[in-house]
């Protein structure tokens, strides 16, 4: 991944995050996340956020306060620089954003015109900022994984520029846009390296597809 010009340096993270959460939608270091955004609480922390630095934070809420007014929040998740934004005639904003570090929340503290803010701490995602050129041990096994999991879901994948991605740009792109549940979406963002994301993300497409298969053979 080459870091935009526009993106803060690692010293330069603000301590305190403007937060959106949001269940299985999920943003990693360099991967683009689009974002339709109605709410009018969440219509304020994008204005907020285009007046500042332009960053927020995307975090799953628990799964068993998912449906809860004021869902509990896990403790890590990735904020995002808005890089692109549009507005539409019928009140919508229509933003991109663009992964930039992980984070972990040290507390919640107060509101901002209704949506959420937290003390963030950034140093054990230090290497987000940072070129990653950390390997997939097996790389072949793992395409052979993801091939198989693809195949079976009917998850259309670019090939051609999947062949030719880093190792670490390529398990941050699966983790946010594979259709993988809100848990293992939350496992995979709090692992620490490329290849630790990717040998837990191997097993649950690998899993994923074991199951495919056994409902597939009930059928027939």
């Amino acid at each position: 991944m080459t870091r935009s010009p526009f993106f803060p340096k690692f010293s330069d993270l603000p301590a305190e995050l403007p937060i959106f959460p949001l269940a299985g939608a999920v943003v990693m270091p360099g991967v683009q996340l689009p974002l339709n955004i109605f709410e009018p609480r969440y219509l304020n922390l994008v204005f907020d956020a285009l007046a500042s630095d332009h960053l927020l934070g995307m975090i799953q809420p628990t799964s068993e306060t998912m449906l809860d007014e004021i869902p509990a929040l896990h403790r890590i998740g990735c904020a995002g620089r808005i890089t692109s934004y549009s507005e539409t005639s019928d009140g919508r904003i229509i933003l991109v954003l663009t992964g930039i570090c992980r984070f972990q929340i040290k507390r919640e503290i107060e509101a901002r015109q209704g949506y959420r803010r937290t003390a963030v701490d950034w140093e054990r995602f230090a290497a987000d900022c940072h070129d990653n050129a950390e390997t997939i041990a097996d790389r072949a096994g793992f395409l052979t994984s993801l091939k198989s999991y693809c195949k079976l879901r009917g998850v259309e994948v670019p090939w051609n520029d999947i062949e030719k991605m880093a190792d670490a740009d390529l398990t941050n792109l699966l983790c946010a846009h594979l259709p993988l549940s809100p848990e293992d979406k939350q496992a995979l963002i709090e692992t620490i390296s490329t290849g630790e994301r990717a040998a837990l993300m191997r097993g649950l497409l690998d899993m994923a597809s074991a199951s495919s298969m056994r409902v597939a053979e009930h059928r027939h």
